[in-house]
């Protein structure tokens, strides 16, 4: 195949030319290529950026087919220009925590997934010995939730536990992902809502505060350094957080993070307009921390954008109480189209930076060769997109099995076209179609840079 006359998005910004694959491979870029093809696909008109890489998926098979499944979530991953994802551990049930639990869920996923997939292992309460079987099979990094999880097979992972396992994944030379939240403060001001009769929007945003957040991270990262682990903080909800991990970078902690659309476009005002919807861990923030996240993306302190996709059935978000709510955001299929429309075309954030934190900084993260880059010798992994065409995101559009969002009604100015894995098209910009994903583990010989760009 030879992709002709899109703009192509890299490193140094975005050029006009041409993409030859061969074999699953890109084999040349160059403008003008004087080649041939079997197929000719004609981008003029369109950007094409490397297809996104979303590390933070729950896609809840098996066990929890009802809620997801990797059918449904990869072709919403599909639709929206990602072409590989890491699937948490939590959701599935069994949880991904030991090496029975990893071949399970591989089975499954082997037989839906139609983009490529990583496998995230779980650090909980009493499987501090299984963590070595999970790391021969592959997994990328190890999950911990420092604050309940919401599921009573995930339990959250004490601080000797975090500890101690910390010290085991340095030693296996993978990273450590935190859900940081203070259980402590978090737990003692929902119990006491709760008691009061208080579960509305707002006692459940004040029931999270962002000092919650904070002290966790500083926690996860005083265990990191003295660990000496590779840490990465999920989902970090403000423009402080980020910048205590800047600080822990800056003292020699091996740290990313990422964080989600919904924290950069959503408010505590949106809570109350959506339900619970839009209910989430850490929850949503005041605008005035929407914009300090919004300077950390600009200043390139962010690592990656993920969606932190975490759907459910329709009842469980329709309970009557914020705090018994699912907690979860749906999201793998908005992410890059968001980001292009809310961070490129609205705040001039440039193509290259949403291209490196969907896509590149992914890959180089959690070391997956050949991913994230349009480059000879990388995978055939691409997103066309036509920018500038407004739609409004209408639930029929959603490919997931309940078509719930926060985002249904959202004004979109980006739309993918088409999307390519490994030179094959799985999404024709109406279906997806074609080829199944395959099993993505780490690339021992690549070491994950912490400092992010060069």
């Amino acid at each position: 195949m030879i992709v002709r006359g899109g703009a192509v998005v890299g490193d140094e910004g975005t050029r006009a030319v041409d993409v030859a694959i061969q074999d699953g491979v890109i084999v040349a870029v160059a403008e003008n290529l004087d080649a041939r093809a079997p197929q000719e696909l004609d981008a003029a008109g369109l950007h094409v950026l490397p297809g996104a890489i979303d590390v933070h998926v729950h896609c809840n098979e098996p066990g929890r087919t009802a809620w997801e499944g990797f059918a449904t979530a990869t072709s919403a991953l599909a639709t929206g220009g990602a072409t590989a994802f890491a699937d948490m551990p939590l959701n599935s049930a069994p949880p991904t925590i030991d090496g029975e639990a990893f071949d399970h869920k591989l089975e499954a996923a082997l037989a839906s997934s139609v983009v490529d997939f990583a496998l995230w292992g779980g650090l909980v309460p009493g499987n501090l010995d299984r963590l070595e079987e999970l790391a021969e099979r592959g997994v990328i990094g190890f999950k911990a939730f420092m604050a309940p999880s919401g599921l009573d097979d995930f339990p959250a992972a004490d601080d000797l536990t975090l500890l101690e396992g910390m010290k085991i994944c340095a030693r296996l030379g993978l990273p450590v992902a935190v859900h940081a939240e203070n259980a402590t403060i978090t737990a003692a001001l929902a119990q006491r809502a709760v008691a009061a009769g208080a579960t509305s929007a707002q006692d459940y945003l004040d029931s999270r505060p962002v000092i919650a957040e904070l002290e966790a991270i500083k926690r996860a990262l005083a265990f990191a350094g003295e660990a000496g682990c590779a840490l990465h903080v999920v989902h970090v909800s403000t423009g402080r957080g980020v910048a205590v991990i800047a600080e822990g970078r800056a003292q020699g902690v091996d740290v990313t993070c990422e964080t989600c659309p919904h924290y950069l476009l959503l408010t505590e005002d949106d809570l109350e307009r959506l339900g619970p919807v839009a209910k989430c861990a850490p929850p949503l923030r005041r605008r005035e921390d929407q914009q300090s996240l919004w300077t950390a993306l600009a200043r390139e302190q962010v690592d990656m954008v993920c969606s932190d996709h975490s759907p459910c059935s329709p009842e469980l978000k329709d309970t009557g109480s914020f705090f018994s709510a699912w907690g979860g955001i749906t999201g793998a299929q908005t992410t890059l189209t968001l980001l292009l429309t809310e961070g490129y075309l609205e705040r001039n954030l440039p193509l290259s930076a949403v291209a490196y934190m969907t896509a590149q900084r992914p890959a180089q993260r959690f070391a997956l060769s050949g991913k994230g880059r349009i480059e000879p010798g990388a995978d055939a992994d691409l997103a066309l997109v036509r920018l500038g065409t407004e739609s409004t995101l209408q639930s029929t559009d959603l490919r997931y099995r309940h078509p719930i969002s926060a985002w249904t009604g959202r004004r979109l100015r980006a739309r993918v076209t088409r999307t390519i894995l490994r030179g094959e098209t799985v999404f024709d910009g109406r279906n997806v179609v074609g080829a199944r994903g395959r099993l993505l583990t780490p690339d021992q010989q690549l070491v994950p840079n912490p400092a992010g760009r060069p």
